[in-house]
């Protein structure tokens, strides 16, 4: 018989169930950890960043000239995708576990609450202090993804306010202070497009952090809204657009009422429907019908392309072209003289040799020193004179090749073309 007064839960007797083993907060503050490492370190490799005073973009240690359309174009349809996909699949599991907003707001958060308990009586500009200098370190982090850290730092150095890596320096650093200080998690209610893209592609398989007690095991301690960070009362549904899927709540209520005995009523699901127990394994990662097996077979079709683009670059941009302003020249000694133009660029970071030759044209001559040396992202043009006597058996078109090999290749470029002889009827 239930006691007068009690929820049925507190007045029964039950042995404390074990931990559930799902501490969400603790690994959520270690990938939060590893993405702030990963963000710190990623401009001072080559692994994901732009040069633009270079105009060069590094993808996974490929330099790239940010012309080379095909390769940003995949890479940014990649990560478009992938972040689109995770919010059909996952839900937001980006904003909780990855988004940048999110991991710097909560420290913020964290930062103040912990001098509010130390120092209660120090001035908040103690405070605004650490922010600051949080403030100028992520600013000079973030424009180093668009400029070369050491360039960027002389002009911290110096104080530089009249060049565009500067003030875009100093710019950024002062949005981020004022982000860190007065906006941080208002942002993904406010400004952030992600959450509201998340209500428009989510279904009922996404996964979901949802509020589901059929046996009204809930004793109303509150737990879950004071741990929420976003300030939200979970109970009310999962699709509220403050709601980022942390799974704070989740933990809070699995440790309040699992000290009753009773397991919690807040939990990871996909979609509003309660857990129909052991799934299979691709039920469980998340493919649970063919919808997201085609989101699937089309993130792999964009790494694929990616892939293929990376892998196919090549560090030597070489084109040979005809120049047919003059069809051809003929020399004093007899000698037919054709033009061919040559374009070289180098977009990797070391400096190389090119070296030139014909194939097909008995006793041809190329008026061009070779090698060609080229410093790293040296662009070149060169026309030169590609001369040959007239030989037993010539035509008036003569299909030739002409080569070009990098110091750095294992394979020569070829051009076909057609070598031009004077008609022997004139």
């Amino acid at each position: 018989m239930n006691l007068p007064g009690k929820h049925w839960l507190l007045a029964e007797r039950r042995a404390p169930l074990p931990a559930s083993g799902h501490a969400h907060r603790p690994l959520r503050k270690r990938v939060h950890l590893v993405c702030f490492l990963v963000f710190l370190l990623m401009p001072f490799t080559k692994l994901m960043s732009f040069d633009l005073p270079r105009q060069r973009f590094y993808f996974f240690g490929a330099e790239l000239a940010i012309s080379e359309f095909s390769i940003l174009f995949f890479s940014l349809m990649f990560l478009m995708f992938l972040l689109a996909a995770m919010a059909i699949v996952y839900g937001r599991v980006y904003c909780s576990y990855a988004c940048p907003q999110m991991i710097f707001s909560e420290w913020s958060l964290s930062l103040e609450r912990w001098a509010r308990a130390k120092f209660p009586r120090a001035p908040r500009t103690l405070f605004f202090a650490a922010l600051g200098a949080a403030s100028v370190l992520l600013g000079f982090i973030f424009t180093s993804y668009f400029v070369p850290p050491m360039d960027l730092l002389s002009r911290l150095l110096r104080a530089d306010l009249v060049t565009v890596g500067g003030i875009t320096g100093a710019s950024v650093t002062v949005l981020t202070f004022l982000d860190l200080a007065f906006l941080r998690l208002k942002f993904c209610t406010t400004i952030c497009p992600y959450g509201y893209l998340q209500g428009i592609v989510q279904d009922r398989k996404t996964l979901l952090v949802a509020y589901q007690d059929p046996a009204s095991a809930c004793i109303d301690c509150g737990k879950c809204v004071r741990v929420c960070e976003m300030g939200i009362d979970i109970r009310k549904g999962p699709f509220q657009i403050e709601c980022v899927h942390c799974g704070d709540c989740v933990d809070a209520c699995a440790d309040v009422l699992g000290k009753l005995g009773h397991e919690g009523v807040i939990q990871y699901a996909w979609g509003e429907a309660p857990g129909q127990g052991r799934e299979p394994f691709l039920r469980r990662i998340g493919l649970r019908d063919a919808k997201r097996a085609v989101i699937l077979a089309v993130l792999a079709g964009y790494l694929t392309a990616l892939v293929l683009a990376v892998a196919l670059h090549k560090t030597v941009m070489v084109r040979i072209t005809p120049d047919r302003a003059t069809m051809f020249t003929v020399l004093p000694d007899g000698r037919v003289v054709n033009r061919v133009r040559l374009n070289l660029a180098n977009r990797s970071s070391r400096p190389v040799d090119v070296r030139v030759w014909v194939t097909g044209l008995p006793g041809a001559r190329l008026d061009l020193a070779s090698p060609l040396r080229l410093a790293p992202g040296e662009a070149m043009e060169r026309t030169f004179d590609l001369a040959a006597a007239p030989w037993p058996g010539a035509q008036e078109l003569n299909p030739i090749q002409v080569l070009a090999q990098s110091s750095d290749q294992s394979s020569p470029e070829a051009a076909e073309m057609m070598f031009i002889m004077p008609n022997r009827g004139n």
